[in-house]
């Protein structure tokens, strides 16, 4: 019943809409379903990563550490911005696109903008630090209670992010439409550069 519960949990915290979801749509939107999972994998491993870091210890010298932090939030919070903003220079670069000069993907390995936005979320820590040990089943030993909750966690993240994406490829000849296009990039871009400056000013 209580590892019940710690899944219900949460997938609720899953399904709630945060950065990851805002990257996933820009990616599977402008380079289609293959470059949209791989970013989720990507996300998927950044969890892997804090999760070897929770149950090491290391995370939580990260969430009581204030300068160590700080310095997490800041990278993380650019490196959203920066997303956002290139985001928003391709909603202005391509206003009606032709079949000879359509929008160009965004740049990167998408699994790795994937890994680099979750690994620089110091919010993941403070969650797998702070809440993780009070789901953790009783019967488990605690390490091993927190690795299993983990492993949870990136599969419903996986299973979640992954059906989303599967979702708009199916809707992607609407998102291909020029006028589409740009909202598109100017809606997630904005939400981008929010989510970085919301990132930046949060506390542990």
């Amino acid at each position: 019943m209580q590892f019940l519960t710690a899944t219900g949990v949460l997938a609720v915290l899953t399904v709630v809409p945060g950065p990851d979801m805002a990257v996933v749509t820009r990616r599977a939107v402008a380079s289609g379903r293959r470059d949209g999972l791989r970013t989720v994998g990507g996300i998927t491993a950044g969890l892997l990563v804090w999760g070897v870091l929770a149950v090491a210890g290391l995370a939580a010298v990260l969430a009581a550490s204030a300068t160590a932090y700080t310095v997490v939030k800041l990278a993380g919070a650019a490196y959203l911005v920066l997303l956002g903003v290139q985001a928003l220079l391709q909603s202005r670069r391509h206003r009606s696109p032709s079949p000879a000069t359509a929008p160009a993907p965004p740049r990167g390995s998408p699994w790795r903008t994937g890994l680099v936005s979750n690994v620089l979320n110091p919010k993941i820590a403070v969650f797998y630090t702070g809440l993780l040990p009070a789901l953790a089943p009783a019967g488990l030993p605690p390490h091993s209670g927190m690795a299993l909750l983990v492993l949870v966690h990136a599969v419903l993240t996986a299973l979640w992010l992954g059906g989303y994406v599967l979702l708009l490829s199916r809707a992607r000849g609407f998102f291909e439409k020029p006028a589409v296009r740009r909202a598109l990039d100017r809606a997630t871009g904005t939400v981008l550069i929010g989510f970085g400056l919301k990132v930046a000013t949060t506390q542990p």
